[in-house]
């Protein structure tokens, strides 16, 4: 396993990192502790939850991946080898107070993350989405405040654009506040536009780690859907198939040929498109079994030549 650090911080994590919003939703507790497992045991320490993590799922209230990380994290006595990231902003209780990222949210959903994931301490603490009816200082004055009383070490954000990001960090400069060091964006070879465009040089010119999610396209990069065959079942079906167009076949295609060429799986090259990138630090990824897991643990130290990268930008080239 290869190890990055993240952003302009001296932490060291994991070029992969291990996504669970499946536990509790896709993969039961069993399977979960089984994946963290053979994660770990391969040189992983890099795991991302959220607090809201499955509440779309009938019967699951929130946190559930939360309460099984920490289950597993006091049953292996692993705590200090673990980089543990997790998220606030969605709706966690009833009322106007439930979600978003004023300090009322905030303060009281950092406790109950804490409790669930039965730490002390949450390594990186990310807004996983912009509120826009919450002032941004607000927001950073509170991050801030955590990382000074020592239950977060760093903070980071996800869906947010550029210029938002900008003026969050010029407000974390002017006033002294502790500043996102890691950005998770959506990114994949089929959706690159949204990160590229202007996010990705933004986040190369302030020094923020990267930390993509959905790298492989809810499971299309991987080549289990065909265009020529029915999509087999999946929880995530209804997502997927904003990929079943004449762009995302073409960039499939390319997928496939560079890993036929490389002895390598879909999986592994889609990943390895983004590792070889030197702004990303550690893409997401997800696994319901152990066996999908060690598919792609390999592309944590591939990298492809500038010949396959070319191959591949072409292919996936952003449309007009």
């Amino acid at each position: 396993m290869d190890y990055r650090t993240l952003g302009r911080t001296g932490l060291k994590v994991s070029a992969l990192c291990l996504g669970t919003m499946q536990w509790g939703w896709t993969a039961d507790e069993e399977t979960a502790f089984a994946v963290m497992d053979a994660f770990v045991e391969q040189g992983g320490n890099f795991i991302d939850t959220a607090d809201v993590y499955s509440r779309w799922v009938e019967g699951n209230p929130g946190g559930v991946s939360e309460q099984i990380i920490g289950r597993w994290m006091k049953a292996r006595r692993n705590r200090r080898q673990i980089v543990l990231a997790t998220k606030v902003r969605g709706r966690m209780w009833d009322g106007p107070n439930g979600e978003g990222l004023s300090r009322s949210h905030i303060m009281r959903a950092v406790e109950d993350s804490l409790r669930r994931l039965e730490t002390d301490v949450i390594d990186l603490y990310q807004i996983h989405a912009d509120d826009l009816n919450t002032p941004m200082e607000e927001t950073l004055r509170a991050l801030d405040d955590l990382v000074r009383q020592g239950k977060v070490l760093y903070i980071g954000c996800s869906n947010i654009v550029a210029w938002r990001l900008m003026k969050a960090l010029g407000i974390s400069e002017r006033w002294g506040l502790a500043r996102y060091d890691s950005l998770q964006p959506h990114y994949h070879l089929v959706h690159r536009r949204e990160f590229e465009a202007e996010l990705k040089p933004l986040c190369e010119s302030e020094g923020l780690g990267v930390i993509p999610y959905s790298p492989l396209a809810g499971g299309f990069l991987t080549g289990k859907y065909r265009p020529d065959a029915p999509p087999p079942p999946s929880a995530r079906l209804s997502g997927v198939k904003r990929y079943f167009n004449e762009h995302g076949w073409r960039v499939l295609a390319a997928v496939e040929r560079v890993a036929a060429e490389r002895g390598a799986t879909p999986a592994q090259i889609a990943l390895a498109w983004q590792l070889s990138q030197p702004v990303i630090t550690a893409p997401i990824i997800g696994a319901n079994s152990v066996a999908q897991l060690q598919e792609l643990l390999p592309a944590a130290t591939m990298r492809l030549t500038a010949a396959e990268m070319a191959v591949l930008d072409e292919a996936s080239r952003p449309q007009p």
